[in-house]
């Protein structure tokens, strides 16, 4: 299973309509790919929170959905949109991700559950989502969460309890919390015995580095890739299998106590 990771240079300097045409051509290229990932927020940045209602759309026929949906036919691939700001038809705002098959079709979409900002920014102007998400690939299981979501172990235990096999993670990550990225994603793999694809923003939104730095680790917390600060491209091939093997060979999971899915 071959996986792409898309590291978006957010620039405010960049119009939106521009970015989502120029990323919808980045998609496209990815000809060769299973699975390709796009960070969080990347049409507005994840910062930009005074931004996030004038840019707000529906999951439903909005202009990122739509070029996003072309983008992934055109290609052939599933598509791991990032997320954007959706607006409710009934008026929440959410951080929603979208993930797209080889044929344009909707396949899952994921209200991010725990939203930063401390009552401030995305915390004060988002409604939280309120669902797990496991989607089945022909491959393998995606398991969706989206940046803040690392620091809560408890979502993926309910993701790998939900069957998922390799955790997909979009992500607007500051700068100067990048060793904290590094450690948690590798932390969110081993003690979930899979893959994490980690894709974050580079560049500078709202006065916010970026960290960049996007990351794909296996099953056993090894880093098979990492990007650098800027806008790059990671392509690796992943052995779904793997997971599976993994957990047999090294069979932690079983001895869980606390936690357990009710029978």
């Amino acid at each position: 299973m071959r996986a792409t990771l898309l590291q978006i240079d957010v620039d405010p300097a960049e119009k939106v309509v521009d970015r989502r045409e120029r990323v919808a051509a980045l998609v496209r290229s990815q000809t060769g790919a299973d699975l390709v990932v796009l960070p969080e927020l990347w049409p507005v940045g994840a910062f930009a929170a005074d931004d996030f209602a004038a840019e707000a759309e529906p999951v439903d026929g909005g202009p990122t959905a739509l070029a996003m949906a072309a983008a992934a036919r055109d290609a052939g691939v599933w598509l791991h949109a990032g997320s954007i700001v959706e607006r409710d038809p009934e008026g929440p705002l959410y951080n929603t991700s979208l993930l797209f098959a080889p044929d344009g079709e909707l396949h899952a979409a994921y209200r991010k559950i725990h939203r930063f900002g401390f009552d401030e920014g995305e915390a004060a102007v988002m409604s939280a989502g309120r669902e797990i998400v496991a989607a089945r690939l022909p491959q393998t299981v995606l398991g969706l969460a989206t940046c803040y979501d690392l620091r809560f172990p408890e979502q993926f235990r309910l993701l790998v309890d939900a069957g998922a096999e390799l955790l997909v993670v979009p992500a607007g990550w500051p700068a100067r919390r990048l060793a904290h990225w590094r450690l948690m994603v590798q932390a969110r793999a081993v003690e979930s015995q899979a893959y994490v694809l980690a894709c974050g923003t580079a560049g500078t939104h709202a006065g916010v580095e970026q960290a960049g730095h996007s990351m794909v680790v296996d099953p056993w917390g090894e880093v098979l890739a990492e990007a650098g600060p800027g806008e790059q491209t990671l392509t690796v091939d992943l052995d779904p299998a793997r997971v599976a093997a993994t957990r047999a060979d090294f069979p932690v999971l079983r001895d869980r106590v606390l936690g357990l899915p009710k029978p």
